[in-house]
């Protein structure tokens, strides 16, 4: 069965956040919810948005939350959805069969940044990542997540990457990257501006 799906997307520019949304048309009206799969890094505000799209008198939001990349998995595999928003491009043209034709937008950007604990000093900049004292950088999946892959991308133009890949720890979302350093696992990690904003026991080191 084709599920048939609206939807929007999002370029990246420099190393920004690119998020794409489906809008599913598939729904039918008498259903009321509406399925929407979406990076990680927008869970604050979407849980948000959709709370205040019930409280106005739309359908009941269901928010299925996690990395792009295993959202795209879930819906080549025929997940249902309804509204789909990765972190980039790519992610969104992993299940382009699937996306009614003319319905797909780009959304916003975002900027990577670099977070220590809170107790730590902040980092002038990209050079300090090599110090002693970091030992472990925690990034989303540089292989498949788009915050990884965008944090990738930027330390090789900087030309740290081979001098840090053995410090990189990969995770399966950029909040679990983020979650790494608020819990001690990490001494830093390459996140999202927005993830810092509700973020505890963490401290923007630079942007």
């Amino acid at each position: 069965m084709v599920v048939r799906v609206r939807t929007v997307v999002l370029r990246c520019a420099r190393v920004l956040l690119c998020a794409g949304v489906l809008w599913g048309v598939s729904a039918s009206p008498a259903r009321a919810e509406v399925v929407v799969s979406a990076a990680a890094s927008l869970t604050d505000v979407l849980t948000s948005a959709a709370a205040a799209y019930e409280h106005a008198g739309g359908e009941h939001v269901t928010l299925n939350l996690a990395a792009s990349n295993t959202l795209a998995r879930q819906i080549t595999a025929g997940a249902r959805v309804d509204l789909f928003i990765p972190a980039d491009a790519v992610q969104m043209d992993a299940v382009a069969a699937r996306v009614v034709p003319g319905t797909r937008a780009d959304l916003l950007t975002n900027q990577l940044a670099v977070v220590v604990p809170s107790d730590r000093p902040r980092l002038a900049g990209v050079r300090d990542l090599l110090a002693p004292s970091i030992r472990r950088l925690a990034l989303g999946d540089p292989t498949a997540v788009p915050a990884g892959v965008y944090a990738r991308a930027y330390l090789e133009r900087a030309g740290v990457w081979q001098a840090l890949a053995s410090k990189v720890v990969p995770a399966g979302s950029v909040r679990l990257a983020l979650a790494a350093v608020g819990s001690g696992a990490a001494d830093a990690a390459i996140v999202y501006r927005t993830d810092v904003a509700t973020a505890s026991g963490v401290r923007l080191a630079y942007v």
